[in-house]
């Protein structure tokens, strides 16, 4: 199905729009829940050095280089770079005989996250979203540790440190993972795909297809479909193809097809609003002109005869809904338009005068 109506996204109004995004994915990183780390590292001419570390607390997880880019016949994808956390906790470490235990602090550097966000549309037209290939890589770990015998720390401390990163690791794809799955697709399932434009239309706006992302730009095709509120029925004619131009130096741009127009003036036609009514008292007062009989006699005659200098009305109407065509050329339109004329009698009754019909 063509759409109605397209917005086009490029990628400088990406870059303009995804702090929102890098805001809650911060915040649900900062609330991830490690588990307790335990196991033992033999040591040369050493032995066996068994350590617990428990109640580990990420207290702040910071995402200050980020960018969502654009993947062509994916969607988006989400890049974050230099990222660090913080964690503490207590650790307890036995060696034969010596046995310590204390607290540490552990700050986790350059932090590297990508992942894919998959665009597509469900049956209603709501937009739908998955996240892919998610990829996170730790480059730095430090670690302070306090306790009486400071050497022993090191003696654990590279194998701590190897599992400690291949643990967050898991963990912040899953939080990406988890992030998309419990925020965007339920945000995105509540979104609605028609609005209330007044009393009497309304306008349908959902997705006609998946949204299509190239190098440049994320297009997404709408319906652009307006209908009456007190019976909805099918427009007697169909979208024609509507493609943008290949610009792309904007953040946003918008496009409407003769469809978008013209299913407007089918829903109001419909709805019977494509009547107007104009009186002498909607004429501005400092033109000479006025809707009365004398105005109108000098075309018709009769009027003064028969209606002498009185006040008059116009009742506009359309008998079929205005179209408009949209071409290389410009914009036509083809309105139908009949002009009822009236004569208000003294006791305020409406005499017909005389009927124009306007193409």
């Amino acid at each position: 199905t063509d759409p109605g109506f397209v917005v086009r996204i490029t990628q400088a109004g990406l870059d303009y729009a995804h702090q929102q995004g890098i805001t809650i994915l911060e915040k649900e990183l900062t609330q991830l829940r490690l588990p307790d780390i335990s196991g033992d590292s033999r040591i040369r001419h050493v032995g066996k050095v068994n350590y617990d570390l428990s109640r580990l607390d990420l207290h702040s997880f910071h995402l200050p280089y980020s960018r969502i880019s654009l993947v062509p016949n994916v969607g988006l994808q989400v890049s974050i770079s230099n990222a660090f956390a913080s964690v503490n906790g207590n650790w307890r470490v036995k060696l034969y005989f010596i046995r310590d235990h204390g607290s540490f602090d552990l700050r986790v550097e350059n932090i590297y996250i990508k992942t894919n966000l998959k665009l597509g549309r469900d049956a209603s037209g709501k937009p739908t979203i998955d996240a892919s290939d998610c990829s996170t890589r730790i480059s730095k770990v430090w670690a302070h540790f306090s306790g009486k015998f400071g050497w022993l720390y090191n003696l654990f401390y590279n194998a701590v440190e190897f599992r400690f990163r291949k643990i967050l690791e898991g963990k912040v794809c899953d939080v990406v993972d988890s992030s998309v799955r419990r925020e965007l697709q339920p945000y995105l399932r509540t979104l609605p795909v028609t609005a209330r434009i007044d009393a009497k239309a309304g306008i349908d706006y959902a997705l006609v297809a998946p949204p299509a992302a190239t190098a440049q730009s994320l297009d997404v095709d709408l319906k652009g479909e307006f209908f009456s509120l007190a019976h909805r029925s099918a427009v007697p004619f169909s979208p024609l193809p509507l493609a943008l131009p290949p610009d792309h130096d904007h953040m946003v741009y918008f496009g409407a097809s003769s469809y978008f127009f013209n299913t407007a003036g089918f829903a109001y036609h419909a709805a019977g609003l494509l009547v107007f009514e104009i009186t002498d008292s909607m004429i501005p007062k400092d033109v000479e002109f006025h809707l009365t009989t004398s105005t109108f006699s000098a075309f018709i005659p009769q009027l003064e005869k028969m209606y002498p200098n009185m006040p008059m009305k116009l009742r506009l109407s359309a008998p079929s809904a205005p179209f408009l065509s949209i071409g290389p050329g410009g914009l036509l339109l083809t309105p139908v338009v009949d002009v009822q004329a009236y004569a208000i009698l003294p006791d305020a009754r409406l005499a017909p005068l005389f009927l124009l019909s306007l193409v």
